[in-house]
């Protein structure tokens, strides 16, 4: 029985591979683990614009990434990603006035498009 629970796993796993990057934050920042063991790390203060790119790669592959981006650091990761609906709850709070319009329309994106949800210093 083992063996099929761990097989099933497997699978699962081989089926979202978005699951192996893992999303971490606290009051400094956030981060993105990847599964290459690389780390995309940026403070909440030096967030300068919160963007999704979308590609058309979907399903097979990852069609859905955020950026975080300043003017020297950026930390990107997939939807889907370990942590990520955690650290979706706490972009309200660390970026006034994200635009949760911009946000569904990537999710409803098939193709290479940017969305910009947040930028410092200007309402969207």
């Amino acid at each position: 029985m083992a063996w099929r629970r761990r097989r099933h796993q497997e699978r699962r796993e081989a089926l979202l591979p978005e699951r192996k990057f893992v999303v971490s934050f606290d009051e400094s920042g956030i981060a993105a683990a990847y599964p290459t063991g690389e780390i995309a790390a940026i403070a909440w203060s030096e967030v300068q614009r919160v963007a999704i790119e979308t590609n058309d790669s979907g399903p097979w592959g990852a069609d859905f990434w955020w950026l975080l981006e300043g003017e020297t650091r950026r930390c990107a990761y997939p939807q889907g990603a370990t942590g990520e609906i955690e650290a979706m709850a706490a972009f309200p709070f660390r970026f006034p006035g994200f635009d949760h319009e911009a946000f569904g329309a990537a999710n409803r994106s098939t193709s290479n498009a940017r969305f910009l949800c947040w930028e410092r210093g200007k309402a969207l």
